[in-house]
């Protein structure tokens, strides 16, 4: 069976290996990114009526100034966010399935006008509409080193999950253009996909930016190859 990497840091790419895993595909974790916290200073939490994070890593890098915004109602992109917020301490948070422009959409819809985003130092674009939001970076994504263990393991057929832009850009940097002839790539945005660059295998992308439609592309390339 072909092989499938998971690119994206920890612990979101073990979350996905999980999901692989359970459809019964041999998969690999090589993260190229890791977060790491950086310095914030808190604004008051009565200049916002409501609190957004678009990743888990927000609350787990914000550190113990998150708790001054416990009052506020808390709205996430994805599970996984919402229970990071829960784990510090913030009751009934609503988790969007969309992304960062759908649950600011939900925030406006539910009345809310100023919201603060505890965010990374690079976040994708939102569509605010109605929503005034204020960003403020709590963490940033460090490159990892190079590991020769991927280009090594990324046997023929392999199929990559690129997460984001900018892993897609150190992906072709550690991958160069002859050496993915006979590797496979799924992007979760065109973006990402662009960033990758050209000379794969195939190359695609779901029709929405989600984890599981990704896994859904990667499962049927690797029955599709094993056949």
């Amino acid at each position: 069976m072909s092989r499938l990497f998971v690119l994206r840091p920890q612990p979101a790419a073990a979350r996905t290996a999980a999901k692989a895993a359970a459809m019964g595909l041999d998969v690999r974790v090589h993260p190229l990114f890791a977060p790491e916290a950086i310095a914030w200073s808190p604004p008051p939490a009565q200049h916002f009526d409501a609190l957004l994070l678009t990743s888990a890593n927000g609350a787990r890098c914000a550190g113990p100034a998150l708790a001054r915004y416990r009052a506020l109602p808390a709205y996430a992109v994805g599970a996984a966010s919402a229970q990071a917020l829960a784990s510090e301490g913030f009751g009934d948070v609503i988790a969007g399935a969309g992304d960062g422009s759908a649950i600011a959409a939900r925030m406006a819809q539910d009345g809310h006008r100023h919201a603060l985003h505890l965010a990374g130092a690079t976040v994708a674009p939102i569509d605010s509409g109605a929503l005034t939001i204020t960003r403020v970076p709590v963490y940033r994504m460090v490159a990892l080193p190079a590991d020769p263990a991927l280009p090594a393991a990324a046997t023929p057929g392999s199929v990559m999950l690129v997460h984001s832009a900018r892993a897609g850009e150190q992906l072709a940097a550690q991958l160069p253009s002859p050496r993915r002839a006979t590797l496979h790539l799924i992007a979760i945005s065109p973006a990402a996909l662009s960033a990758c660059g050209a000379g794969w295998a195939s190359a695609s992308a779901p029709a929405h930016p989600q984890d599981d439609e990704m896994l859904a592309l990667a499962r049927a390339l690797c029955e599709g190859q094993a056949q």
